[in-house]
């Protein structure tokens, strides 16, 4: 779970650093940090889909095919609190 809040913690950083550089599109400081946090997400993520297989429709799956494991995302277990 800790991966999984991190993982999110990361991806609302980018959403917002993409909202604000839509307006700052010259800010050197905030698309240093975007293209960070974009490295920093895909090691998360590969991380997240070596132990605990695929956690997005973009993720790499090992052989066979796999998108889930229980618990599936809209199960009670699946979610958390941050």
């Amino acid at each position: 779970m800790n991966l999984k809040k991190e993982i999110s913690a990361v991806h609302v950083m980018l959403v917002d650093l993409k909202l604000y550089l839509n307006t700052h599109p010259s800010d050197q400081e905030a698309l240093s940090k975007y293209n960070a946090y974009v490295k920093q997400l895909s090691h998360l993520t590969d991380e997240y889909n070596q132990n605990y297989g695929m956690i997005s429709s973009h993720s790499m799956s090992p052989y066979p095919w796999q998108w889930i494991n229980e618990p599936w995302p809209w199960d009670y277990e699946a979610n958390f609190r941050l």
